[in-house]
């Protein structure tokens, strides 16, 4: 009991109450009475009922992480390359350039060690996720021991918000239902507007607006880089305005320039003509203007062309009108991307004046030669091993870039992108696939701005040098999780002293069965076996007997020169110590992706998939896998006396898929080979008004998948039969989806406009897939 004086003095005994309580009594009794008050001032005692909000130190910045998508280190105009871009040049006219900067080598591994500042196989995203295995660096699923700098931020008393490319969420959880603790907003990120894949249509775009699916703006001139700008800076501004002084942490991650190269057709004009003299002179010219700049060091040398990538003046006319137009496109869409930044770096700027550190790290691995030697117009043909013929693509070479195509360049150009590098991407054993320009600029706290940083750093160095400069330290836990130790180190002593010791000793590398490791000046490198531009014949996984080379990137900046028969014994010690640091992290045993058995899934165990009614939008990774094997489909309608045409079954899009509809009344089959070959089986009689049961069957010929028959019945009856030649082997899509009673997306034949849905009743569908 409490004893409290009353206004003459005397002691009253009184009972124990909270403030809030009484408080809420009052109002009560104000209301009951017919009228209501203002709440009493609250004194500075009544608001201990609250907890203070959570507050980050004082100085903690505001933080604006860019990172581009297959951007090699010879790309942009501010590490020397073709390619303007602006934005990056202006920061780094008050920044700092990085010119010995590394990733991964490929996307999701590249993002989760930026995103956890520990190694990629330390938090199971050893791949992409897209090719998860069950050893336990490679599962695709970041463990709860490995919080994000998202998380720790916001924790900490920041704003959190994402945009663009995810591509780090396990593809069997990508549904609808989840689970989402592995989107972005279960990692950490308050707001995500954006797409969970490997890439998506710039025109008609896969997105997300947190975990829900979210439709792009309707407007003539969309383009996915303009969207994710306007978003960006939409919700900047709302952020401060409903939290004046509350730091932000955006991380922004366009899918530009990954495939599908698209960009606006008056972008693409600004570039015509500019490299009609091909990759070879664009290397020397490259190579010259990075010396120039001082990000790459006096007497370096090219290192050999790729050998599978032939002189420029050897090309037919053919190849160098068709090969010139692919660079014309990808370095519109990289310039373009470029300036959509800049409108939200400008509007960060705006808000948060000097106190904005902006981190801009210019792809997440190398340049890609995932489009072979002849690129192509289609990259989900390329994925299944089927691309159109030159002639096709010269014939279409004024769609390349818009929304018609879903484009690549020629390895060529990848390896001209990767100047003065070896290699391309995903080949991790060496830096044309590992080395990346990236500036910092945080006014006020960098000496000598202007001036290259030349330290040895990774992709895992950003997360523990945002949180120092935020002055946040790493929870010991994290929701009662015990955490990972970071493998990153903070760049913050690069800041003040350009000249500062070599902050990483030791750095290993490891994608698919592509091996290197870093140490003190010196690189041991695998020789890649298996190439991206071959990926139906990897071949088998090679480690023992495996030929390396040995380059001393301490003097030869561009491993120009292989050291490994001079000095075997240097090789012998680096080559051990490779598997010392990929055995601590994880990545052991180093293979090749060796198929999907076992992978979760929501259709385990499960031999007949019933939708009642319509259900769309699901990725193609979260619904039942119908490619490469036979099946029945089964549908029960019911046709209106008008007719009801419309789609029953939808799988991939305009670039690859399969679609049962009914046109004008008819059954319809039509099979999508990549945008290369189209088949279709249609019945001559229309499906009469009434309850009817439609039947697709789907039936292969053997178990290698290159041809089936397609049998279409109604009420039991067949009405159609025919053939499918060829069929896609690996996925119908990247980004598109698989949808019951409707098409949405890109319509996977002209034969109807998109989104289509079936016009009558679909009261169930049934897919019985035939074991294999």
């Amino acid at each position: 009991m409490r004893n409290d004086r009353s206004s003459n003095g005397e002691v009253a005994a009184s009972r124990p109450r909270s403030r809030v309580g009484t408080r809420a009594l009052a109002l009560a009794g104000a209301l009951v009475c017919g009228f209501a008050m203002l709440p009493p001032a609250v004194d500075a005692a009544a608001t201990a009922a609250w907890a203070a909000p959570v507050r980050p130190p004082r100085g903690a910045p505001n933080v604006l992480l860019i990172m581009t998508d297959d951007v090699g280190f010879g790309a942009s105009s501010t590490f020397g390359g073709p390619v303007p871009t602006e934005t990056l040049d202006r920061l780094a006219r008050d920044g700092i350039r990085y010119s010995r900067m590394h990733t991964t080598a490929i996307c999701s591994p590249t993002r989760a060690a930026l995103l956890t500042g520990r190694n990629h196989t330390a938090v199971g995203i050893g791949n992409v996720i897209d090719a998860a295995s069950d050893y336990d660096g490679y599962t695709s699923v970041i463990p709860k021991s490995a919080g994000t700098v998202a998380r720790v931020l916001r924790d900490a008393g920041y704003s959190t918000a994402m945009f663009g490319k995810g591509h780090i969420t396990p593809s069997w959880e990508m549904g609808p239902t989840g689970p989402f603790d592995h989107w972005p907003t279960g990692l950490g990120f308050q707001y995500f507007y954006g797409f969970l894949g490997g890439d998506t249509n710039q025109y008609t775009p896969t997105l997300y607006r947190g975990t829900s699916r979210a439709e792009p703006p309707a407007r003539p001139d969309y383009i996915l880089d303009r969207d994710l700008a306007d978003d960006a800076i939409r919700w900047l501004r709302e952020q401060q305005g409903a939290a004046p002084g509350k730091p932000f942490f955006v991380y922004y991650a366009p899918g530009t320039s990954h495939a599908p190269h698209h960009a606006p057709a008056d972008w693409i004009a600004k570039f015509r003509g500019r490299f009609d003299r091909g990759w070879d002179a664009l290397r020397a010219e490259t190579l010259r203007r990075q010396i120039e700049l001082g990000v790459v060091p006096a007497g370096t040398k090219l290192a050999e062309r790729l050998a599978t990538v032939p002189e420029w003046a050897a090309l037919t006319p053919q190849q160098r009108k068709v090969y010139a137009h692919e660079m014309e496109v990808y370095a519109a869409a990289l310039a373009f991307a470029d300036h959509e930044i800049g409108r939200v770096v400008d509007a960060a700027r705006d808000l948060a004046g000097d106190d904005l550190m902006v981190i801009y790290l210019q792809g997440d691995n190398g340049a890609s030669g995932e489009g072979g030697l002849d690129g192509t117009l289609n990259e989900h043909g390329i994925l299944n091993g089927i691309n159109a013929p030159l002639d096709t693509m010269e014939r279409r070479l004024g769609e390349m870039g818009g929304p018609r195509a879903y484009g690549h360049f020629s390895i060529g150009w990848a390896n001209a992108m990767n100047t003065p590098f070896p290699w391309v991407k995903q080949l991790a054993s060496h830096f044309g696939a590992t080395r990346n320009g990236m500036v910092i600029r945080w006014p006020g706290h960098l000496t000598e701005p202007g001036v290259v940083r030349a330290q040895f750093a990774h992709v895992i160095d950003l997360a523990p040098t945002i949180l120092e400069a935020a002055g946040v330290p790493v929870p010991a836990t994290i929701d009662g999780v015990t955490q990972q130790p970071l493998d990153g180190v903070s760049l913050a002593p690069t800041f003040a002293n350009p000249r500062a010791s070599e902050l990483r000793a030791t750095q290993f590398f490891a994608i698919w069965d592509n091996m290197a490791i870093y140490d003190r000046g010196w690189v041991a490198a695998s020789v890649p076996e298996s190439y991206p531009w071959n990926v139906r014949t990897p071949g088998p996984t090679h480690v023992a007997g495996r030929r390396w080379q040995l380059y001393h990137v301490a003097e030869d900046f561009s491993e120009s020169k292989d050291f490994a028969e001079r000095e075997p014994a240097k090789l012998a010690e680096l080559q051990s110590l490779f598997f010392q640091e990929a055995g601590r992290a994880k990545a052991l045993p180093i293979h090749r992706y060796e198929g999907a058995m076992g992978r979760p899934s929501n259709y385990a165990g499960v031999s007949t998939f019933r939708f009642v009614g319509a259900t769309t939008r699901l990725p193609e990774d979260s619904a039942p896998r119908l490619i490469g094997r036979s099946f029945v489909l089964k549908a029960d309608i019911d046709v209106p006396a008008r007719g009801g045409d419309g789609v029953l079954l939808a799988v991939g899009g305009r670039f690859g898929g399969m679609s049962w509809f009914l046109r004008d009344g008819r059954p319809v089959f039509h099979y999508n080979l990549a945008d290369v070959e189209r088949d279709e089986i249609a019945a001559s009689r229309r499906v009469t008004p009434g309850t009817r049961k439609l039947e697709a069957t789907f039936a292969m010929d053997d178990a290698k998948g290159e041809a089936a028959t397609v049998i279409l019945r109604v009420d039991g009856a067949e009405v159609a039969r025919g053939r499918v030649p060829r069929t896609l082997p690996f996925r119908f899509s990247l980004d598109e989806s698989f949808d019951v009673g409707a098409d949405t997306g890109t319509p996977v034949t002209d034969a109807y406009r998109s989104p289509n849905t079936f016009g009558g009743t679909l009261r169930e569908l049934r897919i019985e897939p035939v074991p294999r």
